[in-house]
């Protein structure tokens, strides 16, 4: 026989955790519209409300003046000073970021490198400026853990990353290290898993269930995939290499890399160099790079969108996705001619497979893999706000 308060403990748990989903999710909400859409009484919104308050995760405002009608309902909000840190280690720079539970970013920091990173070094580098942020910005913060975005395959049993080739990390604790230098529970992942998580809770995927997401980066291609409104990760949690696939080449003309893979042909290091450019950020490259009249990176841009345009009927013909999202740098190829690349999709998949089809950049741009990684870091909290750990 089951115990009875054990199980109206779970039920007060899972809907604490609903709660503070919907406002990490939707925003604030009045009171009303909380018992709306839960479904609950009033008094026990109240309830989990305050729980939630107490727990320092919510904050309760005074209703809305311009409202007239009825009893005025307060507004309910998460507390923006509950964060994660998010960290995405790349091959010429450190971005580090805190993201607030309401999605909000206080603090961002690129770090720019000459040289590759080591596991060791970016433990250090974020405990360093994770001490100085508290001291200073994030005084008042409260930290509930680390979510890094890793450009490579990381086993999700343990944070391990097996594989990084651009940074040239095998088999690193990641995870550990970072745990043992900050004090603080991290969860690693894969970039592009962990963007399309973004896309589609926040982003150009919002509101939609079948998604191919695909990220362009200084380290390369990565994917994400996300079916029937769930993250597909693979039996070890290394789904979506789609940087590492065989692009089709019709024209031998077309091909820069004998025998490469996709990311060798749509690459990022190709289009610094028609910029002109030894190295930049997204948002300086895309700016390069539509503002250049030169022949060369006109013809660069066409070149690298043919490739892509096959890869991505490839995509399209297995999965049948609804929408395909494309972040970092092959948004920039895509908004050189978003046209151009659907008819270049289509001419090449089925076309069953490309009714409703759309492809979008990805709408949180440069913070995408920072909101996902932050996402990996609330989850325990989101699951159950009030536990032991708490």
């Amino acid at each position: 026989m089951s115990d009875p308060t054990t199980a109206a403990r779970g039920i007060r748990q899972r809907n604490l955790s609903r709660l503070l989903r919907m406002l990490h999710l939707d925003g604030p909400q009045s009171r009303a519209r909380l018992t709306e859409l839960t479904g609950l009484n009033r008094s026990t919104i109240a309830d989990l409300v305050g729980e939630l308050t107490r727990a320092g995760l919510a904050l309760e405002k005074a209703p809305d003046p311009s409202r007239r009608v009825g009893r005025p309902s307060p507004v309910v909000t998460v507390d923006p000073r509950v964060l994660a840190i998010a960290v995405n280690p790349e091959v010429d720079a450190l971005t580090i970021a805190a993201i607030g539970l309401d999605r909000g970013i206080p603090v961002r920091e690129r770090l720019e490198l000459d040289h590759l990173l080591t596991p060791e070094e970016t433990a250090d580098l974020v405990a360093e400026r994770l001490a100085d942020w508290r001291s200073g910005a994030l005084a008042e913060a409260r930290l509930v853990g680390i979510g890094v975005a890793v450009p490579g395959l990381v086993r999700t049993a343990d944070g391990i990353v097996r594989d990084a080739p651009h940074l040239h990390w095998t088999d690193a604790p990641l995870r550990d290290l970072l745990t043992t230098a900050t004090g603080l529970p991290v969860s690693v992942g894969n970039d592009a898993s962990l963007g399309v998580m973004a896309e589609h809770l926040f982003g150009a995927g919002r509101g939609i269930d079948d998604i191919v997401y695909l990220n362009g980066g200084a380290s390369g291609i990565g994917g994400g995939l996300v079916v029937g409104g769930m993250p597909v990760a693979g039996a070890g949690g290394y789904a979506g290499e789609f940087g590492q696939n065989r692009p089709g080449i019709a024209a031998d003309s077309d091909r820069r890399a004998s025998g490469g893979v996709l990311e060798d042909e749509v690459s990022r290091s190709r289009l610094l160099r028609v910029a002109g450019l030894d190295s930049a950020d997204e948002p300086t490259l895309a700016a390069a790079l539509a503002g250049s009249d030169d022949a060369a990176v006109t013809e660069e841009l066409a070149r690298q969108r043919g490739i892509l345009s096959t890869a991505l009927a490839n995509a399209v013909n297995v999965l049948n996705p609804t929408l395909v999202v494309l972040g970092g740098f092959l948004a920039t190829i895509a908004d050189s001619d978003a046209a151009g690349l659907l008819d270049a999709v289509g001419a090449q998949a089925m076309s069953a497979n490309m009714e409703g089809l759309h492809i979008r950049v990805a709408s949180l741009a440069e913070d995408r893999l920072l909101i996902g990684a932050a996402e990996a870091a609330f989850a325990e909290l989101l699951n159950d706000p009030t536990g032991p750990d708490r």
